[in-house]
């Protein structure tokens, strides 16, 4: 089952319960996923369908921290619940630990061996990654392991 079959089902779920914050965040994720097919002009694979998502949420968790920022308790509470309902559609996040041993296999396939080769490493990891890890995170390993 596609992640866009998924995402109908659950709509029609959350217009049945009058869920209406559910029910906001889904349209919205399903007209980004709209959107990106049109653009595409064909339908879209998984990998783009996750990348649609992880945009989303990835979205949302820098409007949580600008809303931090700004101490509107008010918004960062809708955000949270929204950035809970986007997350469901992920796919399972690899833990710190997890990420961190595939960086390093990745390191020695490359030949790496410090601050210069950031680019090299980032290009290979990030297709391994794609999805199951936050990029930062990434980002932030892959700088450690190059010190």
């Amino acid at each position: 089952m596609s992640l866009t079959e998924t995402l109908n089902g659950d709509l029609k779920a959350a217009m049945k319960a009058r869920d209406k914050q559910s029910l906001s965040v889904l349209r919205m994720l399903k007209s980004a996923l709209m959107n990106e097919k049109i653009n595409a002009g064909h339908d879209l694979t998984a990998d783009e369908e996750v990348s649609v998502i992880s945009r989303e949420l990835k979205q949302r968790r820098e409007s949580l921290s600008e809303f931090e920022k700004a101490d509107r308790q008010d918004l960062v509470d809708g955000i949270k619940a929204e950035i809970a309902i986007v997350e469901k559609y992920m796919p399972k996040q690899l833990s710190d630990d997890e990420v961190k041993q595939i960086v390093a296999d990745t390191i020695q396939q490359v030949g790496a061996t410090g601050k210069s080769d950031f680019g090299k490493v980032m290009g290979a990891v990030m297709p391994k990654l794609k999805g199951q890890a936050d990029g930062k995170l990434i980002n932030q390993t892959v700088k450690s392991l190059l010190n």
